[in-house]
């Protein structure tokens, strides 16, 4: 059977909801239409961009009766900037909207259906919140432009003034060093040609110790300005550390290794009393007042009680694990990344923990050795990327047999399909979850579930 619309197509259409990503459902005689800019409770004139048996994919054109949540966006790059999706649909329907997405997952893939998640958490500032933000130099008729993509478009940069997301102190650093391109009169690399210099910029705040670094990356060549940039970024006092990293390939990669130009070679930040060291390609999470709450919720569903021996997976620079440290006999932590890894057994020393060990290695694969290494796990805690856990990591941690798994996750559909194996497969019942929403006006949310041992009736 066809379908109802044709490419190119415009109607009037009126938004019920907002699908998983970020698109508004609308429907037509039945037929679901997912909207980009449409916002629930608006009426819309929208373009198809897409035909598919299924749906259709169209974008707004035209905003023909507003929604009773739609609110002005602060921002003078929205909607254009793809940095944010949902400046103006109010915060509070942001959080439902995406706590129900976490429900309607754990039903529809998990088949957990007489779920209750606990009350998702909002996020303490709606603004400002980032503390990494990775820039793209770009052409514009004034010189070098330094901004974010479009929206939608990977070849199209959109030169920023100031972003929301960020501090004045991240504006400041963007700023100065786009004024610093454009008085040496540097070029831009360009993708189609691959000619060019300036590629992007990073900047990461320890936005507790009031402490930033920046990493400049470009092609291969030499620096131009060096000493000039240094100065540059010298004045502003929060500046700690410069890098410069150099990318030889096509692809847009920001996480290659830098030479440190000037300052220390890390910078620290401090989260639930402990310190970490942060240094340009290790992971840590975007929004520090949040990554507070996420871990202090991690901490409360592990249960520990001082006797535990926990694996830490995906460990990362080991923020979880040692928030976990002082109230577990041993933590062990396992993480891909050989410098998070680096990170993570300096942040033990700094902080004085004693009963942590890290080891690099892919967790799937590192399980079994640990296992030989550590003996039987009490808790097992999770925080995997947004693919999910793999089936054999799965399937060898639920051999481990934890008392508790604590899975922290950035993807409700991955989730859902985890909990359902680890449910309906591996003796596990669905304890407890709860939404906690780590980046207001995009469609990402973080969940903690903590699974225990037993047969549950759902799935």
């Amino acid at each position: 059977m066809a379908a109802p619309v044709a490419l190119d197509q415009e109607l009037e259409l009126r938004i019920d909801s907002l699908a998983y990503g970020g698109n508004g459902v609308a429907r037509l005689n039945g037929f679901v239409v997912f909207v980009r800019r449409g916002l629930p409770g608006d009426t819309v004139r929208a373009r198809v961009t897409k035909v598919k048996r299924s749906h259709a994919e169209a974008i707004a054109v035209e905003v023909l009766e507003p929604g009773a949540d739609r609110v002005e966006a602060p921002c003078a790059h929205y909607p254009a900037c793809g940095g944010c999706r949902f400046q103006d649909l109010a915060y509070e329907r942001q959080l439902e909207a995406k706590a129900g997405q976490v429900a309607d997952a754990m039903a529809r893939i998990g088949g957990f259906t007489g779920l209750e998640l606990e009350p998702a958490v909002p996020a303490e500032s709606i603004f400002h919140y980032r503390n990494k933000l990775e820039y793209s130099f770009t052409e514009t008729p004034d010189g070098v432009g330094l901004g974010l993509h479009r929206a939608g478009r990977w070849d199209e940069v959109l030169d920023i003034e100031k972003c929301w997301l960020t501090t004045d102190v991240g504006n400041a650093i963007r700023n100065a060093v786009r004024e610093w391109a454009r008085a040496e009169s540097l070029s831009v690399y360009d993708q189609a040609t691959h000619e060019g210099y300036l590629r992007h910029l990073i900047v990461r705040e320890g936005r507790n110790t009031a402490q930033a670094l920046v990493v400049l990356v470009t092609a291969p060549g030499r620096l131009d300005g060096e000493e000039r940039l240094l100065e540059t970024l010298q004045r502003i006092p929060e500046v700690r550390s410069v890098y410069h990293a150099v990318n030889d390939r096509p692809a847009e990669v920001t996480n290659v290794p830098g030479k440190l130009l000037w300052g220390v070679d890390a910078i620290e930040e401090e989260i639930l009393g402990l310190r970490f060291r942060v240094r340009p390609n290790a992971f840590f999470q975007t929004n520090t007042a949040m990554a507070e709450v996420l871990y202090s919720l991690a901490v409360e569903y592990a249960g520990l009680t001082g006797e535990e021996a926990v694996f830490d997976l995906y460990c990362g620079t080991g923020t979880i694990g040692l928030s976990m440290a002082r109230e577990a006999l041993t933590v062990w932590g396992v993480e891909v990344s050989e410098e998070s890894v680096a990170c993570a057994i300096e942040n033990a020393e700094l902080n004085g923990i004693t009963n942590t060990a890290f080891f690099a290695g892919e967790v799937g694969d590192s399980i079994e050795e640990l296992h030989e290494r550590a003996g039987n796990p009490d808790v097992v805690v999770v925080d995997p990327p947004r693919a999910g856990l793999s089936g054999k990591a799965l399937r060898r941690i639920a051999r481990l047999e934890p008392a508790r798994i604590v899975y922290v996750s950035c993807n409700p559909t991955t989730l859902a399909g985890n909990a359902k194996d680890l449910v309906g497969e591996h003796g596990y019942r669905l304890e407890r979850a709860r939404p906690v929403d780590m980046f207001p006006h995009t469609p990402h949310i973080e969940t903690v579930a903590r699974f225990g041992r037993g047969v549950s009736e759902n799935p």
